[in-house]
């Protein structure tokens, strides 16, 4: 067997677990071999993401099972996974949860073993200890149970008769847990109180565990069923069975954040919004990430190289954006410079994002404006003499001309340079099925707001309440006849979801 190691080794399979459905679940491991992986067999409920880091030439292949919708059987997808290590290539076998817990990873193994494939095994979190967990039910507690089970609630069809022993679970002295069992949830309530488990026990269903949509029911094993059934779980769910499920009144924790229950579409551009994205799921939001716009870097262009040798001549340098601010120091460190270049001049950034990307890169802003908007720079500039120096303004091809002509009125000799553009990214039929029940839209830019609309056009979440980061955004909102219901006092992300946040929780 193979030696574990840094990453794939040609004609490798690893059998991995994605966990349980939350991407931050998953182990460091298992996005390293994704990243460098070949190829990626992957199951229908990995997290959503988990592929995002693989190569652009890797090899994915869909092998989810669903109720009747079997993409691969399960002899194919140890055939395919053999055929592909022997052509030399790596390859990750994508499962959610533990591969060797309800995964059929141990088939797996033996079949590569059977034919002379070299593996590695990859743990991942199992929906059984972390849907609860998630839910506030430990499954194990001092005072309620010592001991835990796990059972399968779906049995290969093509026994004969059953091979759980009903007689020993009832007769369990701790919890039960149930994967694969919510739609055979009134068989197995019925068959452990015929056994002789308590009617009245505590238990729960815990209905797409770990993720931002997790529901939960509570009732006693006899009125489970009901309880289910009246609430619409269905599958993928986790079945408990003990008195630790009466713990969730006290810890469950989930579906107290503020943003539970609550669909937020992030339309910033892909680069950027990861941040804005991970601030919402923190929250509880069900984030769905549709890029409306890429940004374009021209910091290749002529323009802009010879912007960089005159760097040293200019008394002010306004950047107006987070992406400006970051093409520009690229812009400098590919031509060999560094802040010293700046030395000279007085750097003006447009709000504290801006400010912060160049705080990262080692510089300290000396102008920021209390509002993120050109506006208050141009007003924040007032006490700086700009009349017969030269200014340069670093932005994007597309912005507005209130500041170079503010600043060109008091006589500067005004340089705009357009450091990037930014490019409608279309979307796609999934991502566009994803947003149909949102509840907000976010929009950061009023780029993101004329390049969503052009995508998604009448499929726009008719139900959703859009959410501005300031007031030239929502400019470009109301021009387009949407309606803004939430403006940022802060024009920034953390203001945006400030606003936000103040809107689902009044």
């Amino acid at each position: 067997m193979a030696e574990p190691g840094p990453g794939p080794a040609p004609g490798v399979v690893y059998l991995v677990g994605a966990g349980p459905g939350d991407p931050g679940l998953m182990t460091r491991r298992a996005l390293d071999l994704i990243a460098a992986a070949d190829a990626i067999l992957y199951d229908r409920l990995i997290p959503a993401g988990a592929l995002a880091g693989a190569r652009d030439d890797a090899d994915l292949i869909y092998a989810g099972k669903a109720p009747g919708a079997v993409a691969l059987e399960q002899g194919e997808i140890e055939a395919r996974l053999i055929e592909i290590a022997h052509s030399g290539r790596s390859v990750v076998r994508l499962k959610g949860g533990d591969p060797f817990l309800f995964g059929r990873g141990g088939e797996e193994a033996e079949a590569l073993r059977d034919a002379g494939v070299p593996f590695e095994v990859v743990p991942g979190v199992t929906a059984g200890i972390a849907a609860p967990a998630y839910a506030g039910i430990p499954v194990t507690h001092r005072d309620d149970a010592s001991a835990v089970a796990f059972v399968t609630g779906h049995e290969d069809p093509g026994k004969d008769e059953s091979a759980l022993d009903w007689q020993a679970l009832a007769a369990f002295p701790g919890t039960l847990v149930l994967y694969m069992g919510v739609r055979n949830l009134p068989l197995i309530a019925e068959r452990l109180i015929a056994a002789g488990r308590d009617p009245d026990e505590p238990a729960a269903a815990i209905e797409r565990g770990t993720r931002p949509s997790q529901r939960t029911v509570v009732a006693t094993t006899a009125a489970l069923p009901g309880a289910v059934a009246a609430a619409g779980l269905g599958a993928p769910a986790i079945l408990l069975f003990g008195p630790v499920a009466r713990r969730r009144e006290r810890i469950g924790w989930l579906e107290r954040r503020p943003l539970h229950g609550r669909k937020v579409v992030v339309t910033r551009a892909r680069a950027q919004a990861s941040e804005l994205a991970t601030r919402l799921r923190d929250l509880g939001a069900d984030v769905v990430e549709l890029p409306a716009i890429r940004i374009a870097p021209r910091i290749d262009s002529p323009a802009v190289a010879t912007m960089v040798a005159d760097l040293h001549t200019y008394a002010l340098v306004c950047l107006t954006s987070p992406n400006g601010a970051e093409l520009l120091l690229d812009a400098m460190e590919a031509r060999g410079l560094d802040a010293r270049a700046l030395a000279n001049a007085t750097i003006a950034a447009i709000g504290p994002g801006t400010a912060r990307a160049l705080r990262d890169r080692g510089l300290i802003a000396d102008i920021v404006p209390p509002r993120s908007i050109a506006e208050s720079l141009a007003e924040s500039l007032r006490e700086v003499e700009v009349e017969g120096r030269p200014v340069l303004i670093a932005r994007a091809a597309e912005a507005r001309d209130l500041l170079p002509e503010a600043l060109a009125g008091r006589g500067a000799l005004v340089d705009v340079v357009p450091l990037y553009e930014t490019v409608r990214e279309p979307a796609t039929d999934e991502s566009i099925a994803a947003i149909a029940d949102a509840d907000y839209v976010t929009f950061t830019s009023s780029s993101t707001v004329r390049n969503f609309t052009e995508s998604v056009a009448a499929a726009f979440p008719a139900g959703a309440r859009i959410v501005s980061i300031g007031p030239v955004t929502s400019a470009a909102a109301r021009e387009l006849g949407l309606e803004v219901a939430v403006e940022a006092e802060r024009h920034d992300p953390e203001g945006l979801v400030a606003a936000l946040l103040a809107d689902a929780t009044p």
